[in-house]
């Protein structure tokens, strides 16, 4: 019986998900089911002239072929819920199919549906469409330009938005300040790449007016809501399901035309209807992340104060407006820019632009990945510049323990935290001194090492809706639980998040039976179903459990109180005097008169013998709205060799202290490290989505895209430091983004400090083989102390080289 909260268990959820026997989107079998199909732009930016789709109508199979101009007036275009204030926003129409022009390879232009998955791919085939074809370019900084092509008439120079952040004086600082770094910096275009591609299955009950949609989403409700206003049918009809998910890193949180699309035809129709994307079509139409061209600054003194921080960066949005993508470069990255240190002056300057590529969205971490690399670069060249140990220089400025809750010249309110120590810690792991003694010997042998480092904060567990409706956000970010305890005892918790290998049907029980006293093979955690769950606003911005978990505990301790009330009923006894151990209520003094929560449980459900005012039944629901954010922090150590004939980088060690506060499940919070630390190698590394010049995605497959395999990760060394947050009752604090948000810099930094003495002071991601080759070749041409390795970027076909495998 193991009931403890911070208690390793083996995760209750896997047994399903490696013995197959999961329900995936993909595996919904309906009575009558048809499959959809559809035809998507070969262009990035055309107009289109003409759709011939007879052929595909009379094609064997085929029950029905819709074209933009056959839908365009019987449903709504995408909505994007993140309105961003004060920025000049514009939000084009995204229609769920193009019927003028196409914005980018892959847009949609008609739907097929047939008898079989096979018949309806084959119907695309016999479609005749026209194109005007017209320049695209998927680069956000030559968009903005004069001359650039214009994706959007409403929309001049493709700008969606200028967004500024400033705190302090900024300007003011950089006039007077001692030292200037600067650099340019690309953040480029990456793909989620989830194990399990999207779906959608749609079946519509016309006697009911009932539409059931199941579909890969990290959000069922505000999935229904989006399809709602798609649809143009009221909110209580869709009932959304979103069972197993393989996996989402911010790539299902979107509304996407697609699964309108089979709704809207299994209304037509009246059969269900089910789509599934492949591998190619996922990697042209599920958002890509990131995306940025910054050209970022910082200053300070020769001594190591930070006095500034400035800013500017063109944001690629994509083609359109994705669900959350005005959120993510401006609230989620300018606002978390002074990081953990105690920087007085930032001034930020955001351009959101529309380009001729895959709409962006969140990707894990989602804007603050972005924040933290361009700080912690900054940090290691300002530290060089000054001569300065850049463990020391991030010490002297981070925000002292006694001065939190702690307001940034930003505007946020960070919870809690103890930076030094999450650093102390990582040092007693590794041996400096001794590595740079090593690194010294190896480069007499012509060997380079370096080491990298950096302390990070983030932003999460997204939650005032206040806040959220001050921001533009279209919904609350409170999250709810149902707590229903049956006659025999067992459990049932719904949830309004939604996991999807995050661990809460394990973490949520043991929340529950850290309450109740109770095995956790007593309690079933059940999410995904808008009929059967309360409102919830999904699992991302690792807040699901900081805010989800936190409603959990509450209706479990509602539950509780009441029970309590029935036991002393039951023991006529007064309700002060019981006291709660093991699992069970007590008289105080007299420890054998005593009432088990389960006994308790059934007397509430059969309603035999109740206190007066006291409700049957033994269940509570729970609304959580936190009054803030929550403020993980750490510290990342991470050790590599670059081989100067090749460029290859190996990595040797990786050190990662984090601090998310207590720890639910210890072995669960190892893994979602392990999880954000790889894609943040992964990023840094191989992982680079490329398009040319015309606008055409040239790493469409994993022979091209490159994600980490498992023998390129070394053994990961972990450690936490442990500090409260006081914004909810369970002092917890996110970890599931943390480990991308650190290590992609972490990287970097160590890459960059093996060859420092070459006078290289930066290297744009990823820092492919040839990408490093390159660099050094062109700090050998300029003599040491003049190279700087932007300039050694690689062209697109290199870079479609450098990421096959």
């Amino acid at each position: 019986m193991t009931t403890l909260f911070g208690s390793g268990i083996k995760r209750r959820e896997d047994p399903r998900l490696i013995t197959g026997t999961a329900t995936y989107t993909d595996d919904i079998k309906l009575p009558g089911l048809t499959y959809a199909a559809i035809l998507r732009s070969p262009y990035a930016h055309a107009r289109i002239t003409r759709v011939d789709v007879s052929a595909a109508r009379a094609a064997p199979g085929v029950i029905a072929v819709y074209t933009g101009a056959d839908i365009k007036d019987k449903v709504a275009p995408v909505p994007c819920a993140w309105n961003v204030p004060n920025c000049d926003l514009k939000i084009p129409a995204h229609p769920l199919l193009a019927h003028d022009k196409v914005r980018y390879v892959g847009d949609g232009v008609a739907l097929v549906i047939a008898e079989t998955r096979a018949q309806a791919r084959d119907a695309i085939d016999l479609m005749d469409v026209d194109y005007d074809v017209l320049e695209g370019n998927v680069d956000p900084e030559k968009m903005t330009r004069a001359g650039a092509p214009q994706l959007h008439d409403d929309v001049p120079n493709n700008l969606a938005f200028t967004w500024v952040v400033a705190g302090g004086d900024a300007n003011k600082a950089f006039d007077g300040a001692e030292v200037t770094v600067k650099e340019r910096i690309v953040q480029q275009r990456v793909i989620p790449t989830a194990m399990e591609c999207r779906a959608a299955v749609a079946s519509y009950n016309k006697a009911m007016g009932q539409l059931t949609l199941w579909v890969t989403s990290q959000n069922p409700h505000i999935h229904r809501f989006l399809c709602s206003v798609m649809l143009q049918i009221p909110e209580h009809k869709i009932r959304v399901i979103s069972p197993e998910v393989g996996g989402g890193f911010g790539s299902k949180i979107p509304a996407y035309p697609d699964e309108a699309l089979v709704s809207f035809a299994a209304m037509d129709l009246g059969r269900p209807v089910k789509w599934a994307e492949d591998r190619s079509e996922n990697f042209k139409t599920t958002i890509h992340g990131r995306d940025h061209i910054e050209y970022v600054e910082l200053c300070g003194t020769k001594d190591g104060q930070i006095t500034g921080l400035r800013t500017t960066v063109y944001a690629g949005m994509g083609a359109y407006a994705s669900t959350a993508g005005p959120g993510i470069p401006t609230i989620l990255h300018g606002l978390i820019y002074p990081g953990p240190y105690t920087i007085p002056n930032v001034l930020g300057t955001i351009r959101g632009v529309y380009t001729a590529g895959a709409p962006i969205d969140a990707y894990r971490g989602a804007g603050r990945p972005e924040a933290s690399y361009l700080l912690e670069r900054l940090m290691d060249v300002y530290a060089r510049k000054i001569g300065m140990d850049p463990f020391e220089l991030r010490r002297k400025n981070f925000i002292a323990k006694d001065k939190f809750p702690y307001t940034t010249c930003t505007g946020l309110t960070y919870d809690s935290g103890d930076y030094n120590i999450a650093m102390d810690k990582a040092l007693t792991m590794i041996d400096v001194p001794a590595f740079r003694q090593e690194q010294a010997e190896a480069k007499k042998q012509g060997r380079r090492l370096g080491l990298g480092m950096v302390s990070y904060i983030e932003i999460c567990g997204l939650g005032p809706s206040q806040v959220a409706g001050a921001v533009g956000f279209g919904g609350g970010l409170y999250d709810s639980a149902i707590v229903r305890v049956y006659p025999t005892g067992v459990v049932r918790v719904y949830i309004g998040a939604k996991p999807h290998g995050q661990g809460e049907e394990t973490t949520f029980a043991q929340i529950v039976a850290d309450e109740f006293g109770y095995p956790v093979e007593n309690i079933e955690v059940l999410s995904g179903d808008t009929d059967n769950t309360a409102q919830g606003w999904g699992t991302y911005g690792s807040r699901s459990t900081a805010v989800c978990g936190s409603a959990v505990k509450i209706a479990a301790q509602r539950v509780k109180e009441k029970a309590k009330k029935i036991a002393a009923h039951l023991m006529e006894a007064n309700e002060a005097d019981l006291e709660w151990n093991d699992g069970k209520y007590s008289v105080r003094g007299s420890p054998d008169q005593a009432k088990t929560f389960a006994e308790v449980a059934l007397m509430a459900n059969l309603a035999w013998n109740m206190p007066a005012g006291v409700e049957p039944g033994l269940e509570a629901t729970a609304f959580f709205d936190p009054s803030n954010f929550v403020y993980p922090f750490g510290t990342h150590i991470c050790t590599v060799e670059v081989d100067e004939a090749t460029g290859l980088v190996t990595v040797l060690r990786y050190i990662a202290v984090d601090d998310c506060g207590p720890l639910i499940n210890p072995m669960i919070v190892e893994g979602q490290v392990h999880g954000g630390i790889v894609q943040g190698l992964g990023e840094a590394l191989w992982e680079i989505a490329v398009y040319d010049e015309s606008g055409q995605l040239l790493t469409g497959s994993m022979m091209d895209y490159a994600i980490p395999k498992a023998s390129q990760i070394p053994h990961l060394e972990t450690a936490h430091t442990h500090t409260p947050s006081p914004v909810n009752p369970l002092g917890i604090k996110g970890v599931g983004e943390a480990g991308t948000i650190s290590s992609a810099a972490c990287l970097v930094n160590a890459v960059v400090d093996a060859l420092s003495d070459y006078g290289i002071t930066h290297i744009d991601k990823p820092l492919t083989p040839s990408r490093v080759w390159a660099a050094i070749q062109s700090a050998r041409q300029h003599g040491n102390g003049s190279a700087n390795g932007n300039g050694a970027a690689i062209g697109t076909n290199g870079a479609v080289k450098e990421n096959g495998r």
